[in-house]
């Protein structure tokens, strides 16, 4: 079944209007939709809907609503994952496969061994890498869209620490805690110490958790040491060390397996 994403206010009462150009694009010419066929919509905020194409033209798109619910697909659990821009052609693939695991949002960092420099011209990176978020979010049926943010140093990941429940930092020298043993006692939404940060009145179970990747030659000492400093949690993701297109999205995946399943 097709998606297609609008915003709320193109939401009526018993119909739905598609505008954006490219999606009546994909619906005439790709997908070859004829009135009658029958549609899923999200409204990237709260709700999905199922409906059936009323009318079909190139400029417009009317779906009549079938039915409506709240978000089936997306974690409770919202992950941003910050991650030191590799070079050549990673991002895309961590970009694309951060969204189909579940990570609500994507920051590229530039970082003290980021290879990768700003030329004038990083902007259109970043709108290449949310077309492939747009396109994930579609085969993958979430309910939003995550947003690829433009690309930022580290003094500015660590100011953004206080609008997070947990930091994760998987390092790669970290030896002596996993990232299950600080997961695991919050899974429950128990009281046991979990190093959130800025929430003292909130339940030790993270509603929102920052995951912090280094770039293909980790991070500098300085760095790891200021992350600590300022609340992030060291974790080792396992015995192997992962390249940086590997380790957020096995972050990302445990972090949800022991918050979510």
């Amino acid at each position: 079944m097709s998606r297609f994403f609008v915003a709320p206010e193109d939401v009526g009462a018993e119909y739905i209007t598609v505008e954006n150009k490219e999606d009546l694009h994909h619906m005439h010419k790709v997908l070859r939709l004829k009135t009658g066929d029958e549609i899923d919509v999200s409204d990237g905020d709260m709700w999905e809907y199922h409906g059936r194409i009323e009318s079909l033209e190139p400029d417009c798109c009317q779906v009549e609503i079938l039915d409506k619910q709240k978000f089936s697909a997306e974690p409770d659990t919202k992950i941003i994952l910050f991650q030191g821009i590799p070079k050549q052609g990673k991002m895309e693939l961590i970009v694309q496969k951060a969204v189909e695991l579940g990570a609500c949002g994507i920051v590229p960092v530039f970082m003290d061994r980021t290879v990768v420099t700003d030329k004038g011209n990083f902007g259109k990176k970043i709108q290449r890498w949310q077309k492939v978020s747009n396109e994930a979010v579609k085969q993958c049926k979430r309910g939003i869209i995550p947003q690829v943010e433009v690309a930022v140093k580290m003094p500015e990941v660590i100011r953004r620490f206080a609008g997070f429940d947990l930091v994760l930092f998987p390092y790669e020298n970290e030896d002596g805690t996993t990232i299950k043993d600080v997961l695991r006692p919050l899974a429950g939404g128990s009281d046991a110490e979990a190093g959130s940060i800025g929430n003292s009145g909130k339940s030790a179970r993270p509603e929102k958790i920052a995951i912090i990747i280094g770039p293909e030659g980790g991070f500098s000492e300085k760095e790891a040491a200021q992350i600590v400093e300022a609340g992030g949690k060291s974790v080792s993701l396992g015995k192997t060390t992962l390249r940086t297109e590997t380790a957020g999205l096995a972050a990302i995946a445990m972090t949800l397996y022991e918050l979510e399943l």
